[in-house]
């Protein structure tokens, strides 16, 4: 009997015995001549597979093993898969040419990934590698006989839009005929993911059951539930059973055992929990919130938002959709996003934060209103609107504020706030040089701040710390405000006819330039006072300030609509009845599950 040495080690099964050895790591890239298989969609909360169709060979086409290094498939079709480990990038699709795997000291071999059907991925978005079973019925009926026995992982990933911001759960199957080569590309795979410590893995949940069109609960329990699921990050959920519920709670749980904070609901639970997480925060450090002048303590919890409310401002704003399933998978792959917060306050006690909208006037009255009739629904808000926008009430007061001269961009330079903004970035790094300055005693503290001071009759002063953009304002209130740019613009609308205001409201809805009226003024600033005729009157020292330096401003302006003593703030969806408050900015106090609007998606198919 003449002995044979063996080979190697040996897979079988039905189609016999499989001569070769694996690769040693599977950044090589394993290649076949092959077709891209079928693309499918599980739903809209599901996963996506990632290959596409194309025409080809029959479904038992190249299916049976041959002699030679192990072979990745997708489906029934040979594929290539590599791993590029300097740029993080896995990447895979159709090889009509099968070349020898490279060693492990060299770069992969060169792939065909120009087809119509090659796909890639960021390492930092793939959601999770799994082994997936072999159906045996599968195997036994023929799908799978030819070749030997067969071993599949999948890898989820995200999958975005190429017409928006939307991101889906994508999901392809890789098939190999060797376990070891498989168990490699799960192992290595598992571990650059383990590597990503931006993620998170234990997350605190507040739900508000009654928010919106109240289907919080629902949504994030058939949406949310099941990626959280899948990314292995486990959850505390706390309904919300009334107003400051999740607020409230802040104070009082250990949140140092927690990655971050989910909110499930609209901009009204969402600036619950900041400002719950804000409070606790400057607790903690021991800061006196009622000083206006007081530096604010950065919070060290991202918090992440689940939209389900009626307008999701801050979601459109920091991810360009209010889309649920969009804003988990950031949370999922750790995405984070700095955030301004601006305080309010009023005779040296702290009222409110607020993030997006502070507004006097128009739309003071029409939240205002809007309370009065809850029982309407969502459609108060249009009849409150149009019963406002006929009063037409204008209010005299004086506009005290601090230019944001240090800030780079103006609100009118169509240079608007995206994913890794430059304006943003830059004020990160002068805020970290600025604590870096205090900390060691190097702060300039004789800096004079110049205040500039305006007096006249508006019909809105709005203040936003973002573009405010929603489905009926896509643009939003001030389409060029930046997110974390340590300043808010400042819009002051003055008196004018109806017709005018209708104009500028009219504006918000399209991609004219909203500031381009007489009436109409907007700064970018840091801080800013605003104290009505009423308050004024009381405050004789505001008074003689601007009686001196100032005069009358808005003389040219004439009347046309009837005055009012006071009307109300509407900071964030809230009300606030002190019309004289004092507002600042605090630069990059929070963090989000986000990384900003993207212009244009980056992972598409490979051209």
């Amino acid at each position: 009997m003449t002995h044979v040495p063996p080979r190697g080690p040996q897979t079988t099964g039905e189609s016999g015995p499989l001569p070769g050895t694996p690769p040693p790591v599977p950044a090589l890239v394993a290649h076949a001549r092959a077709l891209p298989a079928r693309e499918e969609r599980d739903g809209d909360g599901g996963c996506e597979t990632g290959e596409r169709s194309a025409a080809g060979p029959g479904p038992g086409a190249d299916m049976e093993a041959e002699p030679g290094p192990p072979q990745l498939w997708l489906k029934r079709r040979r594929c290539f898969l590599s791993l590029d480990r300097p740029r993080a990038l896995l990447a895979w699709g159709p090889c009509s040419d099968p070349v020898p795997d490279p060693s492990p000291d060299r770069p992969p071999a060169p792939t065909p990934a120009s087809g119509p059907g090659a796909y890639s991925v960021p390492v930092s978005e793939i959601i999770t590698v799994e082994e997936t079973e072999i159906d045996k019925k599968d195997h036994k009926s023929g799908k799978w006989q030819k070749m030997a026995k067969p071993y599949a992982f999948t890898v989820y990933y995200v999958k975005r839009s190429k017409k928006s911001c939307r991101w889906r759960c994508g999901h392809v199957t890789f098939w190999c005929t060797d376990e070891v080569l498989c168990n490699q590309w799960i192992q290595t795979l598992r571990d650059l993911i383990k590597n990503l410590t931006c993620r998170p893995k234990h997350l605190l949940v507040y739900i508000n059951p009654f928010g919106g069109k109240r289907q919080a609960k629902r949504v994030y329990e058939q949406k949310i539930v099941p990626l959280f699921n899948l990314a292995s990050i486990t959850t505390d959920v706390i309904v919300t059973e009334h107003a400051n519920h999740a607020k409230d709670s802040l104070f009082e749980i250990n949140i140092e055992k927690y990655d971050g904070v989910v909110c499930v609901g609209g901009d009204g639970m969402f600036s619950e929990v900041l400002h719950g997480l804000i409070g606790r925060t400057q607790k903690d450090y021991g800061i006196d919130q009622n000083d206006p002048k007081a530096s604010l303590v950065q919070c060290n919890l991202r918090i992440g938002i689940i939209p389900a409310g009626s307008t999701d401002c801050v979601c459109y704003a920091t991810i360009g959709i209010n889309d649920p399933v969009t804003s988990a998978l950031h949370i999922i792959i750790g995405d984070s996003l700095s955030m301004d917060v601006s305080s309010v306050h009023h005779s040296n006690t702290f009222l409110k934060y607020s993030v997006s909208l502070l507004g006097y006037g128009f739309y003071g009255d029409v939240l205002k209103d809007s309370e009065k009739k809850r029982w309407m629904g969502l459609v108060r808000y249009d009849f409150s609107g149009l019963k406002t926008f006929l009063s037409h009430h204008c209010y005299e007061g004086t506009v005290a504020f601090l230019p944001a001269q240090h800030t780079v961009g103006s609100p009118r330079d169509k240079k608007p706030c995206r994913s890794g903004c430059f304006i943003c970035r830059q004020s990160k790094q002068q805020l970290e040089d600025e604590q870096k300055k205090s900390l060691y005693g190097l702060a300039n503290t004789e800096e004079v701040e110049e205040w500039k001071m305006i007096h006249g009759k508006f019909l809105a002063i709005n203040a936003t710390n973002m573009s405010c953009a929603c489905p009926r304002s896509p643009k939003g209130l001030s389409p060029m405000a930046h997110l974390a740019d340590g300043s808010l613009d400042l819009i002051l609308v003055r008196k004018c006819s109806r017709l005018n205001f209708l104009r500028y409201l009219v504006r918000h809805t399209n991609e004219d330039d909203q500031f381009d009226f007489t009436f109409v003024e907007v700064y970018r600033v840091r801080k800013f006072q605003f104290m009505s005729r009423h308050s004024e009157e009381e405050d004789g020292d505001l008074k003689d300030l601007r009686k001196k330096h100032f005069g009358s401003i808005c003389s040219n302006h004439q009347a046309c609509c009837c005055s009012l003593p006071n009307s109300t703030w509407n900071c964030d969806g809230e009300i606030l009845d002190n019309s004289a408050i004092e507002v600042r900015v605090h630069c990059q106090l929070v963090q989000l599950f986000a990384r900003g609007i993207e212009e244009t998606p980056k992972q598409e198919a490979l051209s």
